[in-house]
């Protein structure tokens, strides 16, 4: 046992100033992250702040649309929420793709997104982990490398970010809310968590004492169809190998008026895209938004032929290790395959088995 020191905040100034004051201070939240690292001794810190009591709980209509959800929003909640499953039902999926039914009834909002972005070697203390001791080495590097970055990566760490729903919530370009010492303000969750580079410790841009406080969702495109996609090892309880969340929102083809009834079986023109929003989890250090094949999907024709092109226009940057080289055409006919169904496309019999869904 490492002694430390308890403390349970009355408010999110009081909590923010109990970590700030306090290097090897923590946040303490739902603790499904948190509490394995203690036990595992990847973590030692000499103050625990409990934020399990502060008024952080609810889910708020903001004013002119979109939605405030409190950084101690339990994922259970979250995902079960009608507005949620209404309005952001790629959001729900991601949610209920994670972990168990029982993490998901303790893990929070905030310590879903701070969750640390780890591999095996991280968990295991017996082996070098610049993530956990800078300067030690990278023992995923030519070692177990099945669940490891093909983008993004450096030479000091290859390890993914677990979370999906931090993946559904680039797709949605949800925003941030953080109070620090200097007072609140609002990070786009695109820019939240960081490449590795040279310092693979630093898994977000946050400062020390910084606490979330809520994510803020913006108004639902009601023209778009979105969803996420998980290809996992096992049906539960697994990190993603490779995850896609979808927003495609199409330009209405005559005679249909509305995109989500298109239906290319009834003829007509081919819709053209609008916009289109992507992000990949299981890929990168930090939930990966892929601007490469957005661009090339925005005024493009609503084809299978567009969606194969975009995808590989994505992943001609990955860099694979030996042990997942499988990931590049895994995450190039996962894209293809939800970008297709959210077009309304028939399916393709011609799909890449390991780009198929559970």
């Amino acid at each position: 046992m490492r002694p430390f020191d308890y403390e349970r905040a009355s408010d999110p100034a009081a909590a923010v100033a109990a970590v700030a004051e306090r290097p090897r201070a923590t946040y303490l939240a739902g603790g499904t992250n948190l509490v394995d690292h203690l036990k595992l001794g990847i973590t030692a810190p000499e103050l625990l702040v409990d934020i399990g009591r502060l008024d952080l709980a609810d889910i708020e209509e903001l004013e002119g649309g979109g939605l405030r959800l409190g950084a101690m929003v339990r994922n259970s909640d979250l995902a079960a929420d009608p507005r949620v499953r209404r309005d952001y039902p790629m959001l729900s999926r991601a949610l209920l793709s994670g972990a168990s039914g029982q993490l998901r009834n303790a893990a929070t909002t905030g310590g879903n997104l701070l969750q640390r972005t780890r591999c095996v070697y991280f968990q295991d203390t017996s082996t070098p982990c610049n993530k956990r001791e800078p300067g030690s080495g990278c023992s995923a590097i030519g070692g177990y490398a099945r669940y490891h970055a093909i983008l993004g990566a450096s030479e000091h760490c290859l390890a993914t970010h677990p979370s999906d729903m931090a993946v559904a919530l680039a797709a949605l370009e949800a925003t941030v809310v953080v109070l620090g010492a200097e007072g609140e303000r609002r990070i786009p969750l695109t820019t939240l968590h960081r490449l590795p580079g040279a310092e693979p410790e630093r898994d977000t841009v946050l400062e020390h004492g910084d606490l979330i406080t809520a994510v803020e969702l913006p108004p639902p495109l009601r023209s778009a169809r979105s969803t996420y996609r998980k290809i996992r090892d096992r049906a539960s309880f697994a990190f993603a190998l490779v995850s896609v969340a979808a927003v495609l929102d199409l330009e209405p083809g005559e005679p249909q008026e509305d995109p989500q009834q298109y239906d290319p079986l009834q003829g007509g023109p081919q819709p053209r895209i609008r916009s289109a929003r992507l992000a990949l989890g299981g890929v990168a250090h930090a939930p990966w938004r892929a601007h490469r094949a957005e661009e090339l999907l925005a005024g493009a024709p609503a084809t299978r032929e567009t969606f194969r092109r975009a995808a590989a226009a994505e992943l001609e940057h990955a860099r694979p290790v030996e042990g997942n080289e499988f990931k590049i055409p895994m995450a190039q006919g996962v894209m293809v395959s939800v970008l297709a169904e959210l077009a309304g496309l028939a399916e393709d019999a011609g799909e890449p088995e390991e780009a198929r869904d559970e």
